[in-house]
């Protein structure tokens, strides 16, 4: 290959390449590097890169390959994660400035794992300040930007995870979701986001949010991608990649309405349907149902939420309140305040609130239906200039379809579905019962293979 023919590919594709060595894992690395420090740099993606430290990892994974071994699926490929994610004695910033300086004293199962993969470790990418914004805000290290048009929202909380891979920085990454931080920045940036059952990808070594809700998982240009990198980083014998084999035919689908369709955009609506009708076309079973509320689940979120993060943040805020951006602090000090008799009544609630939703939004079915972004992509502009109730209502819009399913514990995954008068994406959600990623891959990869190449 010739200078920059990494560009655009695949993960599947660039793994392949240096499996069967048509590009060295350095050589690839280095692109992925010089398009970090410049592309990603443009769209603020990037908080710190690993350069001597990735190249030697490449070097080393090349040399493997010279005598025959190899590390794994991910054998030299790079890959940047969101600056959430420990390694062991590097600055891990949590996009604040309170950890600007911190260094970790662990390094996390998923950066292992990975490494136990043979990927490259290129570097952190930007996020919103301690995971606390939908729309990729952060006051003090600036907004991520939309590679679509900067001027729009990247969507977060993982924002520079979602900017780098749409930009063609790197192929994946991983981001974190506590109430849509996968799925927001990859419906923003027209991109798939995986946000796994909760428990079945570890966090220890992340900097956590809320240990109740926060899940991690992969953002991708495609299905397959993603799945080749939950497969890395889940559980011992995942094999989810395996499912993404072009057929939907079979599974039943829920089009969800009720509340998770009540305030939907009518071009947002249009594509939902347009996506459904595509869905049964390529066989899977449809039947309509509707869910009326989904109040319970979205304040069991908000507790769960705020009180964790609370009692993370409690001490921080007493010693330095002025070191959090204002719309961060205004939403973790609410969590100081609810009794514990409402932080358990939160917890005991989860499991019934659960079988509710899966009896009513599924009725029997497999997946369901709904939109990751009920509103189109909303400007940088919308979204911190005006009233404070005009901002607020434009933030609390983006996650109305996604907090609740972290409290449910669901996966789900999110999916370009067309894209709006302006040109910028507009995405799905489906969701599933409890432990069916492989469900979810495979009709996002069915229905993605109809736009775009698998």
């Amino acid at each position: 290959m010739s200078a920059g023919m990494t560009d655009g590919l695949s993960l599947v594709a660039l793994a392949a390449a240096i499996r069967d060595g048509a590009v060295t894992s350095e050589r690839a690395t280095q692109e992925a590097l010089d398009r970090l420090d410049t592309t990603g740099r443009t769209f603020n993606a990037v908080m710190s890169l690993r350069r001597d430290e990735a190249l030697a990892q490449a070097r080393a994974a090349d040399a493997a390959r010279r005598r025959g071994e190899t590390l794994g699926p991910l054998h030299g490929v790079p890959l940047a994660h969101k600056d959430l994610f420990y390694r062991k004695g590097e600055v891990s910033t949590g996009g604040s400035l309170i950890r600007k300086d911190f260094r970790a004293e662990t390094t996390a199962t998923v950066i292992e794992r990975l490494d136990a993969a043979g990927a490259v470790d290129c570097g952190r990418l930007h996020l919103a300040e301690f995971a606390l914004s939908p729309t990729g805000f952060n006051g003090h290290y600036g907004h991520g930007l939309n590679p679509r048009n900067p001027a729009y929202c990247s969507g977060g909380s993982s924002s520079g995870s979602a900017a780098a891979v749409a930009s063609g920085c790197v192929s994946a990454a991983l981001g974190t979701d506590t109430g849509g931080s996968i799925r927001h920045p990859a419906a923003m940036c027209g991109l798939v986001g995986l946000k796994p059952t909760w428990g079945t990808v570890p966090a220890t070594g992340v900097m956590p949010l809320s240990h109740s809700l926060d899940c991690v998982g992969p953002i991708a240009r495609n299905a397959k991608d993603a799945a080749v990198l939950f497969d890395a980083v889940a559980l011992a014998g995942t094999r989810h990649a395996d499912a993404c084999d072009g057929s939907v035919r079979g599974l039943s689908v829920a089009v969800v309405g009720g509340y998770l369709r009540a305030e939907v955009d009518p071009v947002v609506e249009k594509a939902l349907r347009e996506a459904a009708r595509r869905l049964a076309e390529l066989g899977a079973v449809l039947k309509d149902t509707a869910v009326a509320d989904m109040n319970a689940a979205n304040a069991g979120a908000h507790v769960l939420m705020t009180v964790e993060a609370a009692t993370l943040h409690r001490r921080w805020l007493a010693e330095r309140p002025g070191d959090y951006a204002d719309q961060v602090r205004a939403r973790i000090e609410p969590g100081l305040f609810y009794p514990a008799t409402r932080y358990v009544e939160a917890l005991a609630l989860r499991a019934p609130t659960t079988e509710a939703f899966l009896t009513e939004a599924f009725a029997g079915a497999d997946l369901a239906l709904v939109p990751a972004l009920p509103v189109k992509v909303p400007t940088i502009k919308a979204t911190t200039e005006g009233s404070p109730q005009d901002v607020a209502a434009a933030i609390a819009a983006i996650t109305r379809c996604t907090r609740s399913i972290n409290y449910l514990g669901l996966p789900s995954i999110a999916l370009p579905c067309g894209e709006d008068e302006d040109g910028m994406p507009i995405s799905l959600q489906l969701i599933g019962r409890p432990h069916t990623e492989a469900s979810l891959l495979r009709a996002a990869d069915a229905f993605l293979r109809t736009t775009r190449p698998a």
